[in-house]
């Protein structure tokens, strides 16, 4: 990985936050976005793109970041608006609302990946910037962290699905919980597998 860079290094882009998202590509569960402005004279140790941390090492991250962050931010945007409008702009509310609650406002924004938000301040998109740019990878721990609490929250309210395993994605277990169950209140219907799991779904069976 490249050395992770602090997007306040020079004295001009002060007050630039990192943007990232986490559950995009999940069946089921809200896409959640952070926002995070670091202090470039406070070194975080470890940052790195949340997907490639262990758990415990992303809950051990959020709470420093939280402590030593000038603004952090997260924002959900939940399954009945991204059935609504699409996930790419539910993804994009999501951002702006994450970075509508920074205090103070951010200069510039970076954002991961290769689309961004309309803002009223200058954003850039920055392709792998979870693993390059410090306050994305922040952002990217952050968004990580609240989401997979509350798709274990989720997992109790309706178990069965493995939603504490697998958080929402479409591995091969939670696929078939889908066409034995079929779609509980979070699973995402214009995904094609919710989809096709509720036309197949049998008259009668209830959720588990």
């Amino acid at each position: 990985m490249n050395a992770l860079t602090s997007a306040g290094d020079e004295g001009t882009r002060s007050f630039v936050a990192g943007v990232d998202e986490a559950g995009r590509g999940p069946l089921a569960g809200p896409v959640v976005a952070a926002a995070v402005i670091l202090d470039p004279a406070v070194r975080i140790a470890g940052l790195d793109d949340s997907k490639l941390l262990s758990p415990r090492r992303r809950v051990d991250l959020d709470l420093e970041i939280r402590k030593l962050a000038v603004s952090h931010a997260v924002a959900r945007v939940d399954v009945a608006v991204i059935d609504a409008i699409n996930i790419l702009q539910a993804t994009m509310q999501a951002m702006r609302e994450a970075v509508g609650q920074l205090d103070p406002a951010p200069r510039q924004v970076l954002v991961d990946g290769d689309r961004c938000p309309d803002l009223p301040c200058p954003v850039r998109a920055v392709v792998g910037g979870d693993a390059t740019v410090a306050a994305i990878s922040a952002a990217s721990i952050l968004a990580k962290v609240a989401r997979d609490r509350e798709m274990i929250e989720m997992d109790r309210r309706y178990p069965g699905y493995g939603f504490a395993r697998h958080k929402g994605y479409g591995t091969r277990a939670h696929r078939d919980a889908l066409l034995r169950f079929g779609p509980s209140p979070i699973h995402r219907l214009s995904f094609a597998p919710v989809k096709s799991a509720l036309m197949r779904q049998i008259p009668g069976r209830g959720q588990p």
